[in-house]
């Protein structure tokens, strides 16, 4: 417990993700994560106090939690579009597109060739994303039902705290109660026999 005192959490953004780690200071965090550069310097890591984001990492000192950040949907909205940019002047089209397109790459065999200016469309990430997605509804998921497991692990040991103090209060006005009842048959004894 005194360990986790001196740990603090830190976070840095990491493509869709924020990864946090929580560790003893900015040198271990960086050395956690991989980087070899002071993200700290340049603002991009920064130290986290929020109870809520610092719990899990906590639970894991030094290892690497990611989150997720946003849904899919809200980081495909916050990308830039995906335009190139056109050269200015003629002859700047011409060296980049002109004699090039009208050469064809040798294609595999069996196919035909393709024109050496035509781009195959660029792939989708959507099934990542969703990969990605599920991944971290499955880790909130994780997270709330131990959220809930530890809530309910607490009210038992607060229910069980409570019944071995009034079992104990009992217990202790019971052997009262005996060892009255144990003097008076005793006495009742003695009188008894000297009778």
């Amino acid at each position: 417990m005194a360990r986790s005192s001196r740990l603090k959490v830190f976070r840095v953004p990491i493509g869709f993700h924020d990864a946090y780690v929580a560790a003893p200071s900015q040198k271990a965090a960086i050395e956690a994560w991989g980087s070899d550069r002071d993200v700290f310097a340049r603002g991009e890591a920064e130290l986290v106090t929020d109870p809520t984001l610092t719990a899990e990492p906590l639970a894991r000192p030094g290892e690497v939690v990611k989150r997720l950040r946003g849904t899919a949907v809200e980081q495909l909205a916050a990308l830039p579009p995906n335009k190139v940019a056109a050269p200015r002047t003629k002859e700047a089209r011409g060296a980049i597109v002109g004699p090039r397109r009208r050469e064809a790459r040798p294609g595999p065999k069996g196919e035909r060739a393709k024109p050496a200016g035509k781009v195959a469309p660029r792939p989708s990430r959507a099934a990542l994303e969703r990969a990605e997605a599920a991944l971290a509804r499955a880790a909130d998921n994780r997270e709330h039902a131990l959220k809930r497991l530890r809530e309910q692990e607490a009210a038992l040991a607060k229910e069980r705290a409570g019944l071995e103090k009034a079992h104990g209060a009992e217990l202790e006005k019971l052997k009262i109660k005996r060892d009255r009842a144990a003097a008076a048959y005793g006495q009742a004894m003695e009188r008894w026999r000297s009778s």
